[in-house]
């Protein structure tokens, strides 16, 4: 899979642009800005549907961050695109001291570049929404994330690697990132645009605990 990020600069910006060929093309919260879902609808704007018309120009799946506006309510988000469609739009699960709404649910999205998991601004510094999305077989998780200003995002998608097993990719405003699945760095990159080429690989585990409790009555009647 090859990775083309985008970390300066709108999705508009990018048409006039010598396109890139890759696989899995990767805007931070600069690719698409503020999305309003009743703008959307109404005709006013065409984000999404920008959006969807690069992918399939381009013949790749987009992911691009964006603020989501629905009744007034602002969450971080990020749209993937394929083929000329939204394949849907993922909220950030966790919101930190209510700078935005929290959104719900997660997906792991099937697309010709792989199946990937979302990890929205805060979310990467949770975990265990990292283990979820490899449970359901995610081939790569993509962080959407906002200006760096310390260690903390790089320390958190490294762990967020390690625990789940599965890579981590991050956009961030003026930063590409990269973090394998053993939590080492692989990529951390100032350019305004740059690649990364990696291959999907699985290792499973059987982990085992001993623990008291979960008593389970035997029964003699067979």
């Amino acid at each position: 899979m090859k990775i083309h990020f985008v970390t300066e600069g709108t999705l508009d910006e990018y048409w006039n642009a010598p396109a890139a060929a890759c696989d899995l093309l990767f805007f931070g919260f600069n690719g698409l800005g503020t999305v309003d879902y009743a703008q959307e609808l109404g005709g006013v704007t065409s984000k999404l549907e920008d959006a969807a018309v690069l992918s399939r120009e381009l013949g790749c799946t987009v992911v691009s961050g964006c603020a989501t506006v629905s009744c007034g309510i602002k969450r971080k988000s990020a749209a993937v695109a394929e083929r000329g469609r939204i394949l849907g739009v993922s909220d950030m699960l966790s919101s930190i001291d209510g700078e935005s709404a929290a959104g719900g649910a997660l997906k792991v999205y099937e697309t010709g570049a792989g199946k990937l998991g979302i990890l929205v601004a805060e979310d990467v510094y949770f975990p265990e929404i990292a283990q979820m999305l490899s449970l359901c077989d995610a081939d790569i998780l993509l962080a959407v994330f906002g200006g760096i200003e310390d260690f903390v995002p790089q320390l958190m998608m490294r762990a967020c690697a390690f625990v789940s097993g599965v890579p981590v990719a991050m956009c961030a405003a003026g930063t590409a990132l990269f973090s394998e699945r053993t939590g080492e760095m692989a990529l951390v990159s100032p350019k305004k645009e740059c690649d990364y080429l990696f291959s999907p690989a699985r290792e499973y585990h059987l982990v085992s605990a001993r623990r008291r409790g979960f008593f389970r009555k035997e029964r003699g009647d067979f």
